[in-house]
């Protein structure tokens, strides 16, 4: 059995070509035609990042949505998210082939097969091409329909919920040259509008966590403005001591509360990086296996107002860091509540040698764990290598 890169572009055109719902469906009838597979599926990882759902857009639109949801927690799929490798193993209906459908650090899923017989280097070698031009496909296609985004939630989320998770970076994890980054907020019973964003410019990256006060649909609107006002602020080249101020007049004028928040920029060509801390907690950073404290200047929050017409003054500060390092940013619901159960400085130090995509999972599921699965505040982490 063989199967080159040929089929590689006609493959990329024939999804491009069909519906966005039907894009994924075109490249599992390929592969069944290549190789005579006997079974194809896409499976999406859960928002959790603790399940994986085998999606199948026959009859996913009209009606009741159902898709097979399966618990990664000691499972293979775990073990290829983890290791990003291929999987291979002999059963009793033929090869089971399973090969991770990532796209810059970010996994997105698993593209599983069942081939009749034993496939040789150059099939693993087409299927793992396959499964990048799936990642590209799902990426393209979920501009235009919701199905991708559905499968990735076990369940209907609230309105604060909805605009909780629009607000967060289309995708959780960005690989480069110069950095790996990963962030996660595990959300509470009643939503405290926690957010992280990233962004890449050609020499300079920006980095934020926020947490606006209050819960329910009060803090996600808060949320919208604050991320609203940083994003438009960035966008348009403000600095990071504009940034802070057009996030604070847009709180204030907008009367949504107040709102921590910590803002980073790092210049790639020098390494140096400097912080905006907007009354949050202090960073930590893993150094040479040792976790510390980053003890920086805190400013006030964003949003609460002063007497007249005196604007929002903040300090720009170094942070010193280094190749190597690990920087972990966080919100005050990994500290206070259950968190204060969780020694977040050794965790640290033990899960340094993971990817920072396993990393902030395995942070926010402790904070989850000691608090019996019931959050009274978001738990949200964002981690930089």
């Amino acid at each position: 059995m063989s199967g080159g890169e040929s089929g590689l572009p006609r493959l990329l055109t024939a999804a491009e070509t069909a519906a966005p719902i039907d894009a994924v469906d075109v490249v599992a009838e390929d592969l069944r035609r290549r190789f005579q597979a006997t079974g194809v599926s896409f499976l999406i990882v859960d928002l959790t990042g603790r399940a994986v759902a085998r999606l199948s857009t026959a009859g996913a639109v009209e009606g009741g949505r159902e898709a097979e949801r399966i618990p990664m927690f000691g499972s293979v799929y775990e073990q290829v998210i983890r290791t990003q490798r291929l999987y291979q193993e002999a059963t009793d209906r033929g090869q089971r082939v399973i090969v991770p459908v990532t796209n810059r650090g970010d996994a997105i899923g698993l593209l599983e097969l069942l081939l009749p017989a034993a496939p040789g280097e150059d099939t693993l070698k087409a299927v793992g091409e396959a499964a990048r031009v799936l990642a590209y496909v799902v990426i393209a296609n979920g501009r235009f329909t919701d199905f991708y985004t559905w499968g990735k939630r076990s369940r209907p989320p609230t309105l604060a919920a909805e605009i909780q998770y629009q607000l967060l970076p289309p995708s959780l994890s960005c690989e480069a040259a110069q950095f790996t980054l990963c962030g996660n907020l595990e959300p509470s019973e009643n939503l405290s509008g926690d957010t992280f964003d990233y962004t890449l410019d050609r020499d300079t990256l920006h980095v934020s966590v926020t947490d606006p006060m209050g819960h329910d649909i009060g803090a996600a609107l808060a949320a919208t403005v604050l991320v609203g006002a940083l994003r438009g602020a960035r966008r348009a080249g403000a600095d990071l001591a504009e940034q802070a101020r057009l996030a604070d007049r847009a709180l204030t004028a907008h009367d949504h509360g107040h709102a921590t928040g910590q803002l980073l920029r790092i210049d790639l060509r020098t390494g140096r990086a400097h912080l905006v801390n907007a009354g949050h907690p202090w960073p930590l950073r893993l150094r040479d296996g040792i976790t510390e404290v980053v003890t920086c200047e805190v400013d006030q929050p964003f949003g609460i107002g002063l007497s007249g017409d005196v604007p929002y003054t903040c300090r720009v500060q170094e942070v010193d860091l280094r190749p190597g390092d690990r920087l972990l940013m966080l919100t005050d619901g990994m500290l206070e509540h259950q968190g204060e159960e969780v020694d977040l400085l050794t965790l640290l130090e033990t899960t340094g040698g993971l990817h920072p995509r396993e990393a902030v999972m395995m942070l926010t599921s402790a904070v989850r764990e000691a608090a019996g699965g019931r959050l009274q505040d978001d738990a949200t982490v964002m981690c930089l290598d």
